[in-house]
């Protein structure tokens, strides 16, 4: 980073320590066992059309949906010194919290040329700076590689312990998130955190992406090489530590995720004593993203009812 922009950011950063001002909007259940987010993904057909903003997002989480944390996603972000403080400064007046940001656009942190993954941690290094300035305190990453698996495993461990020690002084977490190939594998994951063994430095189970043969781990459509969902999120539990993403594609008439329970999800959540963020992920093509994002929040509220 420059040093116009260090010193930017450093003369703002203070204000990510400023109160919160209560905002709009009907707030989820005190009593359950854990918090909900909004993941910015939700609204990605809504973004990408331009129907909304990344400096909106904070406003309509709160006011549309009653939420009071978000997760951004990279490629909907500038990281730039003015635009982050104008987003810092909605959250704020919203009350909301930023929770963490998803990292897609930065280079492969498990590239087969060392220079590229070298490159691929100064990037997300960027992204990190990003987000401590606007309060978070997570980045989420990604390990897809379709090289040999041990390889990959040698790479995402090498890469995830490099990033956790350049980011710890920032005081994040680096979380992982299955997303596809050798990511879509519980036990796989479960592995790199453990040979990374860093104290910042975990995983983002995901009730969704567990489809091994899809490029980003989708099961909302058939797939070729499924990884049963509740075996890998019960391996990935033991170190989640930026939260876990309540994916969600359809919903029956009762409510329920026609994919995934639930119910069976958040059993598994509190049995693993994760108290943190769950972030509303709705992905579904055959639905509106704010009917989607209303009912998994819904879904979330009444099957955490049955547990708190």
């Amino acid at each position: 980073m420059n040093p116009t922009r260090r010193q930017f950011l450093g003369q703002l950063s203070a204000l990510a320590a400023l109160p919160l001002v209560t905002g709009l909007g009907i707030e989820a259940p005190k009593d359950l066992f854990f918090k909900i987010s909004l993941a910015q993904w939700s609204l990605h057909r809504a973004l990408a059309k331009k129907e909304t903003t990344t400096l909106d997002f904070p406003t309509c989480a709160r006011r549309d949906f009653g939420i009071t944390a978000v997760e951004y996603v990279d490629q909907f972000v500038k990281n730039e010194p003015t635009y982050l403080k104008e987003l810092l400064k909605r959250s704020q007046n919203e009350g909301v919290v930023n929770h963490l940001i998803m990292i897609d656009t930065a280079g492969s942190l498990v590239d087969a040329d060392a220079a590229k993954r070298a490159d691929s941690i100064n990037r997300h290094y960027a992204w990190a700076e990003a987000a401590k300035f606007l309060g978070c305190k997570t980045i989420r990453v990604n390990l897809q590689n379709k090289d040999a698996v041990d390889e990959v495993r040698k790479r995402a461990i090498d890469s995830m312990g490099k990033l956790a020690d350049r980011i710890k002084p920032l005081g994040l977490n680096v979380v992982a998130e299955n997303h596809g190939g050798y990511s879509s594998d519980g036990s796989w994951m479960a592995s790199v955190a453990k040979g990374v063994s860093q104290s910042n430095c975990g995983l983002l189970p995901d009730f969704g992406n567990f489809c091994q043969s899809h490029d980003w781990g989708s099961t909302e459509k058939a797939c070729e090489r499924p990884y049963d969902r509740y075996k890998g999120v019960a391996e990935m539990l033991p170190y989640a530590k930026g939260g876990v993403s309540a994916k969600s594609y359809g919903f029956d008439a009762k409510g329920n995720e026609t994919k995934i329970d639930y119910g069976r999800m958040l059993k598994l959540v509190k049995a693993a004593g994760f108290t943190g963020y769950i972030g509303v992920e709705f992905e579904g093509e055959g639905m509106a993203e704010d009917e989607g994002i209303r009912r998994t929040k819904a879904l979330l509220e009444a099957e955490g009812k049955k547990l708190s």
